[in-house]
């Protein structure tokens, strides 16, 4: 008995250790400030339509090493104060995905997402794909580097974007 409530407790949360994390802040001038981070950590909790994910700063990985040493410096990210990004969240429009059968669903999270130790609440659109016992999720949205006091030249010249494109994706089992 206690083993079949803990499977059914297991199977309500998907979770995953390898979602992608994209950050694009490329622009006309430069199209370098581009990166990905595929090890970060995602769960959907699918009693409560709760999500979460957690990215290691150090982790995003730049075509160029010198704009990934910038990206980490502590004028930036300083990822060695603040290690990780994270966001915690919840869908707001639950009854528009059925967990139990397979389907494309787009739903709306809304959350609070920390970087550099400042949280801003993002909303954003996320489609859920479900086949058999996995989700397929994807998310689009933008952030504003100030609100997270990400600033300096290379924004105010043109070279990275103000406010750069996030996409997260991953397969939860």
């Amino acid at each position: 008995m206690i083993a079949s409530v803990s499977m059914m407790v297991f199977a309500q949360k998907k979770t995953s250790t390898s979602a992608i994390v994209a950050f694009d802040a490329s622009t006309a001038i430069d199209d370098l400030p581009k990166a990905e981070n595929k090890t970060s950590i995602a769960a959907i909790d699918l009693a409560k339509n709760t999500v979460q994910f957690e990215a290691a700063i150090k982790n995003f990985a730049f075509a160029n090493p010198k704009i990934q040493e910038h990206f980490n410096q502590e004028s930036w990210l300083n990822s060695d104060k603040f290690p990780k990004a994270t966001f915690s969240g919840v869908i707001t429009n639950p009854s528009a995905v059925n967990f139990k059968k397979d389907g494309t669903y787009n739903v709306t999270v809304e959350g609070d997402l920390t970087i550099k130790g400042k949280t801003n609440k993002v909303t954003a659109p996320v489609t859920i794909v479900v086949v058999g016992n996995t989700l397929k999720t994807s998310a689009v949205f933008n952030i504003k580097l100030a609100d997270f006091g990400v600033e300096g030249q290379p924004i105010t010249a043109g070279k990275v974007s103000a406010e750069p494109k996030i996409s997260v994706s991953a397969d939860l089992n």
